[in-house]
């Protein structure tokens, strides 16, 4: 019986090990960069985007590739921006942005399942999917600590990405043309050892005079809104 049970626990351990991508940390050569190219999707995406971001890096005089990856979003302004570094001590520098092409919800954080509402607040990607029934996904780790105590206690709501299609009911949708390269960025940082890739969303950019004035008209009537975006 012992030894059934040792039989067991060994092919169960042979199991799990299996199904999970590489760590960087082996003695194995075989990369996340590897593990993504067993995929369609991530595949073709490294083969269309890989070479055209390599050149957009050198026109800009970066680092290819990115050692280091900030991602931040603006709501009303539908933007999202891809900051670059490759020494920790150095400032992220920004590479580009594209056009959050979609909306859902208005501004304020999510607070319960099914509000519709995009999240706001501090994340960072927890999730690679390259069978995203929306072409392709990066996951983020809604809800976070805050989340989890300032939103419905049993439905904060879950499975917040950003991904392409150009469809959303609460994630951060762009084409699938940046989605390819947005993935391939992240990748490669992962590969390299950033497992937390920082996304941080705001409601409005706070330095543009209308996206101000019109958050304002929002927090007039509504204190708690004021209260969370300062």
């Amino acid at each position: 019986m012992k030894n059934l049970l040792i039989c067991f626990f060994y092919a169960a351990f042979s199991l799990t090990t299996a199904a999970q991508p590489p760590s960087k940390g082996g003695t194995n050569s075989y990369s996340f960069i590897d593990y993504q190219r067993n995929f369609p999707r991530p595949s073709e995406a490294f083969q269309k985007k890989q070479d055209t971001l390599q050149k957009q890096f050198e026109e800009k005089k970066l680092e290819w590739p990115a050692k280091y990856m900030y991602i931040r979003s603006f709501k009303y302004d539908s933007q999202l921006e891809v900051w670059v570094k490759n020494d920790l001590k150095d400032k992220f520098q920004l590479f580009k942005t594209y056009k959050v092409c979609a909306l859902a919800g208005t501004l304020g954080p999510k607070r319960m399942e099914g509000d519709y509402q995009v999240p706001e607040g501090f994340y960072y990607i927890n999730e690679f999917n390259p069978r995203s029934n929306y072409y392709l996904s990066l996951g983020l780790n809604y809800p976070n600590a805050s989340d989890k105590i300032l939103s419905d206690a049993t439905r904060p709501g879950s499975a917040i990405y950003i991904h392409g299609s150009c469809v959303t009911v609460g994630c951060i949708p762009i084409t699938d043309q940046q989605i390819d390269e947005l993935y391939v960025l992240a990748a490669f940082s992962k590969s390299q050892g950033q497992d937390f890739i920082p996304v941080h969303i705001f409601p409005i950019r706070f330095d543009k005079d209308k996206s101000v004035k019109y958050l304002e008209s929002l927090t007039k009537t509504d204190n708690r809104l004021k209260v969370f975006c300062r």
